[in-house]
């Protein structure tokens, strides 16, 4: 299926309600089912989360998470510590392609028995639950900050804790202090210092409710058709000025392509600023790199040359991200460069229309470039994508006045 996408006015205005972080939102989950007795609100309502949220309350002994990265990842270590419970946990074949012999390695290393079912360093896992003591593990820093985040989710669980010394640079700092700041919530004794990160054992954790803000990834693409339309002003809900999550960096990136952003209580107020836009924008996503496939389109949008670097985490995601955004930028009429973890555009005068651009089973490229469609008609291809982190994007654009036909 394709949905054919364009804007007649470019004008948006609306309020949207943009549901619970989905990288809170799983890791919230997973702490509860280690300290049942407390809820969620405003979880998120990703196709993701309700896998995670699946696989956590299953008795099967097989599990498919089909491509959900974060699930498979934190299920893992999740999944070795639980005594005597044997299960295989499976994906997508895609997922089938991503690495995980690092975070496997790591869990081996303080006792876990878990084997690979089909090649060696990749799901399916063959996990045989056993009682875990803990203690130091040492692996490189530039990794998924998710294998990270697993192990550091069962420091309070696991009689010794859990030390990590990272070598290397650190990658997506800030998904590692959002994990450490939702285990402080629950009265758990963390340090991150230089590059040894501890996690103290806690078998009495509190038990508080918790509010996860809503998703900061998704409201990206809300900045993104900010930038592109000739007037906008839309409000967001709920957000908050002091964030856990690293993706809120996008209202300064966004401020300097002619986005004003700000508070009214829990509401994020977007709106269109005509101002001299720059020539050129350089960024080092290292923290953040689930929005450069969004900055780059906009950034081809607006005709600004745009240098981004610290994307070497993007080749292992749903797909080659660097791949499939050369290739789909490429039909557009874009000059655009990339390496193994950085990608140069030039800027534009012209673009080609009506380009079906394809997604590869992956909803940041759906998303990244449907607000192009405020400056030149195009289709997506496999619109469905969006479920696995934003279910309502179609829908909230249609609000936004964007004309959406099936194709």
């Amino acid at each position: 299926m394709h949905l054919d996408i364009k804007h007649i006015t470019r004008e948006c205005r609306g309020k949207l309600n943009i549901t619970g972080s989905k990288s809170e939102t799983n890791r919230l989950l997973l702490l509860q089912a280690f300290i049942p007795g407390f809820k969620i609100k405003n979880k998120s309502n990703s196709e993701d989360s309700n896998l995670m949220s699946a696989a956590l309350r299953s008795k099967a002994e097989i599990i498919n998470v089909n491509h959900a990265g974060t699930a498979m990842r934190f299920l893992t270590a999740y999944f070795s510590q639980i005594d005597g419970r044997e299960i295989i946990i499976t994906g997508s074949k895609r997922m089938q392609e991503r690495p995980i012999k690092i975070l496997v390695d790591a869990l081996n290393s303080i006792g876990a028995d878990i084997s690979y079912e089909k090649k060696n360093g990749f799901p399916p896992l063959r996990i045989k639950g056993k009682k875990l003591e803990g203690g130091l593990i040492t692996l490189p820093a530039n990794i998924s900050s998710q294998f990270i985040s697993a192990l550091i989710m069962l420091g309070p669980f696991v009689e010794n804790g859990i030390k990590l010394k990272l070598t290397g640079e650190i990658t997506s700092r800030a998904y590692i202090k959002m994990t450490l700041l939702l285990l402080e919530r629950f009265g758990i004794k963390t340090k991150f210092e230089g590059q040894t990160i501890k996690v103290e054992f806690n078998n009495s954790p509190k038990k508080i409710d918790q509010i996860v803000e809503s998703d900061w990834s998704s409201a990206s693409y809300i900045f993104s058709i900010v930038a592109l339309s000739k007037e906008s002003e839309i409000s967001l809900k709920t957000f908050k000025p002091k964030s856990l999550q690293g993706d809120s960096v996008i209202q300064k990136i966004y401020k300097k392509l002619g986005v004003s952003s700000f508070f009214k209580g829990n509401d994020l107020l977007l709106k269109k600023v005509n101002s001299k836009l720059p020539k050129k924008i350089y960024y080092d996503l290292s923290n953040s790199p689930d929005i450069a496939q969004t900055i780059t389109v906009t950034c081809f949008g607006l005709g600004i040359e745009c240098e981004l670097v610290g994307l070497h985490t993007l080749k292992f995601k749903e797909t080659d991200r660097l791949f499939a955004l050369y290739t789909e930028l490429k039909k557009l009429g874009a000059n655009v460069i990339v390496t193994d973890k950085s990608l140069y555009l030039s800027s534009n005068s012209s673009y080609v229309n009506n380009c079906s651009i394809a997604t590869y089973d992956d909803h940041r490229m759906a998303m990244a470039f449907a607000p192009l469609s405020l400056k030149i008609p195009l289709s997506i291809q496999n619109p469905s994508v969006v479920s696995k982190s934003y279910p309502d994007f179609w829908k909230d654009l249609i609000q936004l006045n964007f004309d959406i036909k099936n194709r």
